[in-house]
């Protein structure tokens, strides 16, 4: 699991540096909330979970820990889509906000998760 987190970490880095770059290049900084959202919780958020599976989890593939993967991407994916378009004016906020809603739940959801896995593994 460490290395799906530790490769799509990567993705999100490029995706959100990409972006940074063209905002600055464009003087519209009207993707600040997406290039930051980006940044955390698919960057940042990401390779810390991957750390955590490699140093403490001892990256152990359990039913559970896929579970948190694809929840946490799925969420991240979510958000990022939702802002885009939000912030690109491409859609209303009413249009997306069940979107926004329903994938920073499952953020939180994969968090929360991680907790779970963290507390498994430190009974074994």
């Amino acid at each position: 699991m460490d290395r799906k987190f530790i490769l799509t970490s990567f993705g999100y880095a490029i995706i959100g540096l990409a972006l940074g770059i063209v905002m600055a290049a464009t003087k519209n900084h009207g993707h600040s909330v997406t290039h930051a959202h980006i940044m955390l919780i698919g960057f940042v958020m990401s390779f810390i979970y991957g750390l955590c599976h490699k140093l403490w989890l001892n990256n152990i593939i359990s039913t559970l820990s896929k579970l948190q993967f694809y929840i946490h991407q799925a969420g991240t994916f979510g958000v990022t889509i939702g802002l885009f378009l939000l912030y690109g004016n491409f859609v209303s906020i009413e249009a997306v906000d069940p979107v926004l809603a329903i994938s920073s739940i499952a953020v939180l959801v994969g968090m929360v998760l991680m907790k779970v896995l963290f507390i498994q593994s430190s009974k074994n």
